[in-house]
């Protein structure tokens, strides 16, 4: 999402009334560590600089650059936990923080991060990754078990309704966790979860997946038989793409998919990376440690004894 410079007033001021031109330069140099401040003014290092006149040059050059909200995010830590041992007092940071939320943005308190607001806008990067960034980030794998044969066993007008019943059920379960879908196939899909706490928003949104599926099998379901799911829950590196393809090559992406076929029917997997993060009241809703293709995992499993 483009950021319009006449929007960025507030932080202009943020900058004139709380920073020094020095720490305004190395909040500038935290987002992209390439900027020169003097270089790009045409001005000998050292030079004199006005606080306005600096406020106003860097996050043009921010938002010209395309790290606007990166900076913003920047002046968020820093105000809530100093730089280098020192407390600053950043002065309007909450109209900054307003200004982006009229933006279109939604500001998430627990990261202190900023992503695109879903009710007005999905993109596979939150309207934040940027090419060939690297990121670490939950994912979220869902297969339809026995496809082949459900496609079948039923009318072609059957399967689209039932499937496009479970793509909705993915769909809201994702976004409801800041989640956004990478990919759908025809009895599949992947998820990336990269805001809140992303290893839980990823583990819930499995959850939650199965239980809604669970429900719809048993009220709604037109099918002759259940529509049974397998959920693989994995936390990687990431290099992210916008292209669907290349976000789908990157390793991390793959072992997703390994632990999705370890879980069986109706369950989810959840890697040893991921639940080692996770607090033990939810954890007791798994099974114990288990070992396949030299990965360990826990699985959650509805209606049954895990």
């Amino acid at each position: 999402m483009k950021i319009k410079f006449a929007n960025t007033s507030n932080c202009r001021i943020c900058l004139q009334l709380s920073l020094p031109v020095e720490m305004m330069i190395r909040v500038a140099n935290i987002v992209n560590p390439d900027y020169d401040f003097y270089k790009r003014l045409g001005l000998k290092e050292d030079t004199p600089v006005f606080n306005q006149k600096a406020a106003e040059c860097i996050v043009s050059d921010i938002v010209q650059d395309g790290y606007y909200v990166d900076f913003v995010e920047a002046l968020v830590q820093i105000d809530r936990e100093g730089y280098m041992g020192r407390q600053y007092d950043l002065k309007g940071l909450s109209n900054v923080i307003e200004s982006l939320v009229k933006e279109g943005y939604i500001f998430d308190k627990v990261s202190g991060q900023f992503m695109e607001n879903h009710k007005e806008n999905i993109s596979p990067g939150w309207g934040r990754l940027k090419e060939g960034e690297e990121r670490k980030i939950a994912l979220l794998r869902l297969d339809i078990a026995g496809n082949s044969a459900l496609v079948k066993n039923n009318p072609r007008t059957k399967i689209e309704h039932a499937y496009n019943d479970i793509r909705n059920i993915v769909n809201r379960k994702v976004n409801s966790r800041l989640g956004r879908i990478w990919s759908w196939e025809g009895d599949g899909a992947l998820a990336a979860f990269l805001f809140g706490s992303m290893e839980k928003m990823a583990v819930f949104a499995g959850m939650e997946i199965l239980q809604e599926i669970y429900f719809y099998n048993r009220l709604r379901n037109p099918l002759d038989s259940p529509i049974n799911v397998r959920l693989g829950a994995h936390i990687g590196q990431i290099w992210y793409s916008d292209n669907e393809l290349g976000r789908l090559k990157n390793e991390t992406v793959k072992q997703a998919m390994i632990y999705e076929a370890l879980a069986g029917n109706n369950s989810l997997s959840v890697s040893y990376n991921l639940y080692i993060a996770m607090d033990q009241l939810i954890l007791e809703h798994f099974g114990r440690e288990k070992t396949g293709r030299g990965c360990k995992y826990r699985l959650y499993k509805i209606g049954t004894e895990k």
